[in-house]
Order: C-alpha cells, then sequence, then structure tokens
C-alpha cells in the first residue's frame, strides 16, 4: 500500500500500522551468536596475550581480510579461503566481507577467536593501529616484516580510503578480489604493482601457497 501526501506534510501510515498488527510474527531461520567488538583498545588489551601466542607459534600469521564483498554466489572466494585457512591463523576483519565466514565454526587459539572482528569499513582504522602495535612490540622496523598476509575483498569505491591508508603505511603484497578496482588504469597499476606488489586474487588454493599459508 502506497501512503500519499502534498509534499511537506505529514504522511499517515495508520493503515500500515494496523495491517502489521494482523500479519504472523515472522519466523526464525536461524539461531546462534557472533563474537565482535575487537576494535584496537580491545586487542591492545589482549597484546600479552597475542604476543605469547606468536612466540609460541600457536600463532604463525594473520589474514586480513577486511573489506567490501556482494552476495553473489560467483564471489564465495573468501568463504571457502577463510575455510581452508590452518588453524594457527587468524583473520583480522572489518567491513561487510566478514559476512561471507563469521558465521564459520573456526575455533579459538588459546581463547584467541580465530575470527578478530573490528567493525564496519570504517574502523579499518583498527586494524592498522594493530599491525602498528604489533610492530612495536616486536621491535620491527618494517611492517611487511610482520607475519600478516593481506588478502582484501574489493567490491566498492568507498574501499579507495582503506587502500590508501594501508599504501600510506607502506604495506606491501596487499591481494585484491574478487575484482579489481575500476580506477585501476594500466599506469596506476604499473606504480601500485612496482612500488607495492599489489596483485589479485587467483584461486584459493594458489592463493595459499603465495601467502605461504
Amino acid at each position: 500500500k502506497h501512503i500519499d501526501a502534498p509534499y511537506g506534510e505529514v504522511k499517515d501510515f495508520s493503515p500500515i500500522i494496523e495491517q502489521a498488527k494482523k500479519c504472523p510474527p515472522p519466523t526464525e531461520i536461524e539461531t546462534g551468536s557472533i563474537i565482535g567488538g575487537f576494535a584496537h583498545e580491545q586487542v591492545f588489551a589482549l597484546a600479552d596475550t597475542v604476543v605469547e601466542a606468536v612466540k609460541s607459534g600457536a600463532i604463525r600469521k594473520f589474514v586480513v581480510m577486511a573489506g567490501c564483498d556482494g552476495r553473489a554466489k560467483s564471489r564465495s572466494y573468501y568463504q571457502e579461503f577463510a575455510e581452508k585457512l590452518p588453524k594457527d591463523t587468524v583473520i583480522l576483519t572489518a567491513g561487510c566481507a566478514k559476512y561471507k565466514y563469521n558465521k564459520l565454526d573456526l575455533g579459538d587459539i588459546g581463547g584467541i577467536p580465530r575470527v578478530l572482528d573490528a567493525g564496519q569499513c570504517n574502523d579499518s582504522y583498527s586494524l592498522a593501529l594493530i599491525a602498528l602495535k604489533l610492530k612495536e612490540v616486536f621491535g620491527l622496523d618494517d611492517v611487511n616484516d610482520l607475519p600478516i598476509a593481506y588478502n582484501i575483498a574489493w567490491y566498492e569505491q568507498k574501499a579507495v580510503i582503506v587502500l590508501l591508508a594501508l599504501l600510506y603505511l607502506g604495506v606491501k603484497n596487499i591481494h585484491l578480489g574478487p575484482t579489481l578496482p575500476a580506477f585501476l588504469s594500466p599506469n596506476v597499476a604499473k606504480v601500485l604493482v612496482d612500488s607495492f606488489g599489489i596483485a589479485g586474487i587467483t584461486t584459493v588454493d594458489e592463493d595459499m601457497r603465495i601467502f605461504g599459508l
């Protein structure tokens, strides 16, 4: 039912409200819980536990799987990638790409969830701070020396800011997919490949090999 009214006047939605009261309640299609809230301050609070897990070998590598993604079945790459990750890896995520895998039962490593969800796209800021904090804690000079792989989902142009932030921090060897950004003209692509080692995804198994997983 369409509620019409002259421009600027208040619409009366009473008929729709009354109809809604007569409709049966929605049917629950699934149950469960998802752990989130792992922005940088929360991860910093776990810093000692995380560092010890890395030093002991319990956590061998972090994989940043942030970014944007869509619902099309053809974009199932990131779910399959998450499913095939070794048990000694932890996913750092933010943005809607996480909905491909945040319901998977990936377990934890010594109480640390294997999916650390910082929030939405804009919260990728937290992932950058986490990487810089780990760099500081481990006494490294280069963020690229951290045991972190970057496999970023690309879907819409807001992700440009996230990518530029990572490049500003000097992060190299970022993989983007399933499709590459539209602004990557041949000249821009050459600069990013030559200077930062940016590449597209291939297959899950081949990318696992490339990332040393």
